[in-house]
């Protein structure tokens, strides 16, 4: 294989990966929680996307905001009703409570939609440019998953919704002090967690089959992100995911395609050693 069509398969996994574990990081660097929800988040949305595609001919890109804010609610609910009663307890609580709400929308995704695979076909064909062919569907998948992580930078930039985040990440306790509500501020940032794994779910059914045997791999893909990148930012997770991406398409070609996992995980071990912080995390969010 030529090494332009691995380094472009690479980039185009990492910024799905990248979109995949943006909100995991957001979650864990603001809330200090582990969300293990995340994994079935994603193949939450990409079910729904799927159904409505298959039984409405909804298009996913119509279905794309719809799941995203449909998640939103869900998230927010999730955190505001469940986690905020714990959120300040140490992160094995969180860690358990959110991993037993795992198991229920598991459990419940598998009974009503069983772990058969599915997969939105758009069938939009595939271009050749400069020797480097590729899919449309996974360009139009990369294309809309920077575009996520864009807006995403955006909010947390240039937003007061954003800046309620931050302050509240920096110090609990002089943010509640400013008159920022603050498990109001949890329940929003845990929401937009969810909207980002929804909306990763959707472009995930549109360029690869999803099905609930896919939760932990999802999971463990947002960890790795995190971790290579580092916690609680936008640029980490971008950095993270692309890292990962061409990690995981380089080692595939040359020590095949069973052992890029392995490495990325391998990798991930050595940066917790050498680089607590990740890529381009600060200390104090490892």
């Amino acid at each position: 294989m030529d090494f332009g069509q691995i380094i472009v398969n690479g980039l185009v996994l990492g910024a799905l990966y990248a979109c995949l574990a943006v909100g995991f990081s957001l979650v864990w660097g603001v809330l200090n929680v582990i969300n293990m929800l995340h994994g079935s988040f994603i193949v939450l949305g990409g079910y729904l996307a799927f159904f409505a595609w298959q039984s409405f001919g909804v298009h996913p890109l119509i279905m794309l905001p719809i799941v995203a804010l449909l998640l939103f609610g869900i998230g927010y609910l999730v955190q505001f009703l469940f986690i905020n009663k714990v959120v300040t307890a140490p992160v094995l609580t969180t860690l358990t409570l959110t991993f037993g709400l795992d198991m229920i929308l598991y459990n419940i995704m598998t009974v009503y939609f069983s772990a058969t695979p599915r997969r939105v076909t758009l069938d939009l064909g595939g271009i050749s440019f400069l020797g480097v062919d590729m899919p449309i569907d996974r360009l139009l998948g990369m294309a809309l998953a920077l575009i996520l992580t864009g807006v995403l930078f955006y909010v947390m930039r240039a937003s007061r919704i954003g800046r309620a985040i931050v302050a509240v990440r920096m110090d609990r306790a002089a943010a509640a002090l400013m008159g920022i509500r603050v498990n109001h501020v949890y329940a929003i940032t845990f929401g937009i967690g969810a909207l980002m794994a929804g909306a990763a779910g959707v472009i995930f059914a549109m360029v690869f089959p999803v099905t609930t045997n896919l939760t932990g791999m999802y999971l463990g893909k947002a960890f790795v992100v995190c971790v290579i990148g580092g916690l609680g930012s936008v640029p980490g997770a971008l950095v993270g995911g692309l890292a990962l991406g061409l990690i995981e398409s380089i080692s595939g070609h040359f020590f095949g395609p069973q052992h890029s996992l392995t490495i990325g995980f391998l990798l991930m071990l050595i940066l917790l050693v050498v680089k607590p912080t990740g890529l381009v995390g600060k200390k104090g969010y490892e």
